[in-house]
């Protein structure tokens, strides 16, 4: 940015703080100048013009609040002066005229991936050992215990320990200087390197506390979740373990394999532990069956694939007061990029477009689209207010703290991630990417849920935008962390992939950032890079069980 503060769009009458701002500043914005009635931390905003109760506030060209008392221009904008408000919307779109970015740079390119029987082609090579009830998560960590380290996939951390040299010694009569001094500790380089399958990168154990009890609902979602899971392109196959008396029946699982993908082909292997004389047999077995599924996922091999491939989903979490005006808007261009491409990007966190429906609803290619999204927004926004925290309530302490007033505000900047092209298709949870070009996936803004959403719909790759820094990783799809500031970038850099914080300093542009973030894209995605959610091992997996969630 050239200056301190910021005004985003020209209808606007708050404007952002870029540095620490200090009382008696004056400012100008276009032809208006604003003396600072106050110091304005860096990320939270000040009144351009003075309000009284009720006036709206815009930012973003949107109505993102109402004051609640009267603000004078060059004061603060707090939770104290502004509360939440947002348009009203209605099914009525209007014409939309996209204008494609200039993708010179990118046509023609390929990535290095997984080619499967169904035309997908996955940016990883996984196996999968699912339990279709919360009773059998037992098993799944005996199997994993059997498998994982042995195998090379070691990565809950980004190291293991060998014990057995410890015991190797002691058997030899080492002495006991001898046993302390020896070394034990190998990084997951190191581990990789001993891999006896080259070609899979994995095998995930998707652990979760579904399956019975809650609702039938519940259950079919879950088998549904489960299943997108199985067909995403980055899976080769899997092994199911059933208890037997559980809601989620291996029936509901199979209807949903078949529904997904009427020519299903990937090999799946169901166990059902009250149909097997013990739970030993029911083990032995699933451990013997899965390697023998390792053996045919690792004659699996990268070749070139376009990018029209790639379906990229769009996530954010941990917010601050710079994603709206750097990472967010730098991945929307990346985003755009893909569309032209061919690619489909995938919007989800359906409370965080509260503010925003209009504009969707005009994106929307087909009025079919656009009554699916008014309608599932129109039902999520009052399942909300039924039980007393309706969307007004998605801001984190975290985001207020960092300048994210209110839930539109919060929206205005989480929906730059989508682009401006037009919307192709809208999804309820757990339905299937099939269109190409930008797609909504409904889920709730809460991080691991909606990222769990995003790869259980078919996305093979993820970048997740934070202004605050988070962890979080998905088993089967590679999440790439992109920060909205530089701070962040330099501080977690063990956990950040990406850094759009030169957006702020002025050093790049929107666009050139969307340039470097899609060439990232196809680095992992031919696995020649790791993004580092994969190398901490934040394997997060969280089933949305449809109830309110924000």
């Amino acid at each position: 940015m050239e200056k301190n503060y910021v005004q985003i769009d020209p209808r606007d009458n708050v404007i952002v703080a870029i540095t620490n701002l200090e009382k008696g500043l004056s400012a100008k914005i276009g032809k208006q100048k604003v003396v600072l009635k106050e110091d304005i931390k860096q990320k939270h905003k000040f009144a351009l013009n003075d309000f009284e109760v009720d006036d709206e506030i815009f930012m973003y060209g949107l109505l993102i609040g109402k004051a609640i008392q009267p603000i004078k221009a060059g004061s603060a904008i707090t939770i104290f002066n502004l509360k939440h408000s947002s348009a009203e919307y209605s099914i009525k779109n209007k014409n939309y005229n996209w204008v494609a970015p200039d993708i010179s740079k990118f046509d023609g390119r390929t990535f290095d991936g997984y080619h499967r029987a169904d035309g997908k082609v996955g940016t990883a090579n996984f196996w999968l050992v699912i339990p279709l009830t919360f009773c059998e998560n037992r098993n799944l960590d005996v199997i994993e215990a059997a498998l994982s380290e042995k195998l090379g996939y070691e990565t809950a951390r980004d190291f293991a320990v060998n014990t057995d040299a410890l015991i190797d010694q002691y058997k030899a009569g080492a002495t006991l200087d001898e046993i302390f001094n020896t070394p034990i500790i190998y990084t997951k380089e190191e581990i990789s390197k001993n891999r006896l399958f080259p070609n899979l990168d994995g095998i995930k154990f998707l652990k979760h506390d579904g399956g019975c009890g809650g609702t039938r609902q519940d259950a079919e979602v879950l088998c549904k979740l489960l299943a997108g899971y199985i067909t995403n392109p980055n899976v080769a196959g899997a092994t199911i373990l059933s208890l037997g008396c559980q809601n989620a029946q291996v029936e509901m699982m199979q209807k949903a394999l078949n529904n997904f993908d009427p020519n299903f082909k990937k090999p799946v292997y169901i166990l059902e532990q009250q149909k097997i004389d013990s739970e030993r047999k029911l083990i032995e077995e699933a451990v013997k069956r899965t390697f023998l599924g390792l053996i045919e996922a690792n004659k699996i091999v990268r070749k070139p694939a376009p990018l029209s491939k790639l379906v990229l989903g769009l996530e954010c979490g941990g917010s601050d007061g710079f994603s709206g005006i750097s990472a967010n808007p730098a991945l929307g261009y990346c985003s755009d990029l893909l569309v032209a491409l061919g690619g489909s990007p995938v919007l989800t966190e359906f409370p965080e477009l509260n503010g925003v429906e209009q504009e969707i609803i005009n994106r929307c290619e087909t009025k079919v689209s656009a009554r699916k999204f008014y309608k599932i927004m129109r039902a999520y926004s009052a399942a909300a207010a039924a039980v007393g925290s309706g969307f007004e309530s998605n801001p984190s302490p975290g985001n207020i703290k960092d300048g994210l007033i209110t839930d539109a505000m919060k929206s205005a900047g989480a929906a730059k991630k989508g682009g401006t092209s037009p919307i192709v298709d809208v999804l309820d949870y757990t339905e299937q990417v099939k269109k190409q070009g930008l797609n909504l996936l409904c889920t709730p803004g809460n991080d691991v849920e909606s990222t769990t959403g995003l790869a259980g719909s078919g996305c093979n790759i993820t970048v997740f935008t934070t202004g605050l820094g988070t962890p979080t990783g998905n088993p089967i799809t590679p999440v790439l962390k992109l920060s909205s500031n530089t701070d962040l970038y330099n501080r977690m850099n063990d956990i950040i992939d990406i850094n759009a914080g030169t957006v702020i300093s002025g050093e790049d542009s929107i666009e050139s950032v969307g340039e470097k973030i899609l060439e990232y894209i196809i680095a992992v995605a031919s696995g020649k890079v790791s993004s580092k959610a994969m190398d901490q091992g934040n394997n997060d997996f969280i089933p949305w069980k449809r109830g309110v969630s924000l």
